[in-house]
């Protein structure tokens, strides 16, 4: 059956509009982006199979172009419309940041660096460099690969907060595997950073680690 015979209720671009895009689920999200189905499947059930066949959303935006197009009913037109709103949510979230705007809560930056690290597919190690009102003065990508206490050099990290006369800093980095929980090297990560920009009265703000569908914050576990 197709979505469009379905009870209004039940359809996910009518359900969006009600009850907004926080009420559905990854599929009926993707269904709406997909517009049509395939092969007596509908836009829901064939965004179902997607996320089932992928091993999660995750998997499916980390698909290149020629991998997702081998499945049946998806072409290059649907690659690009999904990656189109990807980076739509990206860009939104970034320009929020680039208003000077104020990182209120861990929830406001969770939401951003989800969007920037989560489908990541290697580990980056970045930074959020913000004012004494705790506004965005910039975001760095600073580390690329293993992520450990050999290759994350806090003399870097210092001296890009002084060069942009950053009063905090908030680190995170991506566990590409999908699992957020912090290792014991993030923890040491964490000590020697906040010690290395404590000797220049620049505060260490939070840790946060990027998996599938969490992220973690070592300052709410007090680990900062």
């Amino acid at each position: 059956m197709r979505i469009n015979d379905w009870p209004l209720g039940e359809r996910p671009r009518e359900r969006l509009l009600e009850h907004g895009p926080g009420a559905l689920s990854d599929a009926e999200l993707l269904a709406i982006l997909l517009r049509i189905g395939a092969r007596g499947r509908s836009a829901l059930d064939l965004a179902r199979h997607l996320i089932a066949e992928f091993g999660g959303l995750r998997g499916l935006l980390e698909a290149d172009c020629d991998t997702l197009c081998e499945q049946p009913g998806l072409g290059p037109a649907k690659y690009a419309q999904i990656h189109a709103a990807l980076e739509l949510a990206r860009r939104q979230l970034k320009a929020r940041l680039n208003r000077g705007e104020a990182l209120t809560s861990p929830d406001a930056t969770r939401r951003f660096l989800s969007a920037e690290l989560r489908h990541r597919p290697h580990e980056v190690f970045c930074a959020l460099l913000l004012d004494t009102r705790h506004r965005v003065i910039a975001f760095e990508e600073l580390f690329a690969g293993t992520i450990d206490a050999a290759h994350v050099h806090p003399r870097v990290v210092v001296e890009k907060a002084l060069a942009r006369k950053a009063a905090a800093i908030i680190i995170a980095h991506n566990h590409p595997s999908g699992v957020a929980e912090p290792s014991q090297a993030d923890l040491a990560i964490t000590r020697r950073l906040r010690d290395a920009l404590g000797l220049v009265d620049i505060r260490l703000l939070d840790h946060f680690i990027v998996g599938d569908g969490e992220v973690v914050s070592l300052a709410e576990r007090g680990l900062v």
